[in-house]
């Protein structure tokens, strides 16, 4: 991914030139620069899906005080995710040690 050094705009390849679409600059593509800073999977390793129906609750990592609206228990396993913008605050997700209810909490 390039930026226009003019508008500050993200360009686009146009054979060996970037080139923005907001304000038609143009710049030379220089492949080896590219090449070096190019993401690749390769060797990186497959998540799966982990059974833990046979797990004891105490394996199952931390728990909180907090009301499952499904049931009424009063506790819930918990772990935070980014899953909106970096500015943002993150987002709670929980699953109830009683009926495995499983909802989140975001900051409004």
């Amino acid at each position: 991914m390039e930026f226009c050094d003019e508008c500050g705009s993200m360009m686009k390849t146009e054979g060996n030139a970037w080139v923005c679409g907001s304000c038609g600059a143009e710049k030379r593509r220089d492949e080896e620069k590219e090449a070096a800073r190019a993401v690749t999977t390769r060797g990186q390793e497959e998540t799966e899906i982990v059974d833990t129906s046979e797990v004891e609750a105490e394996e199952m990592g931390a728990t909180t005080e907090v009301r499952c609206p499904d049931c009424g228990n009063d506790r819930a396993f918990w772990d935070m995710k980014q899953i909106r913008a970096a500015d943002e605050s993150e987002t709670r997700f929980f699953t109830c040690t009683e009926c495995d209810h499983r909802w989140r909490e975001d900051d409004h």
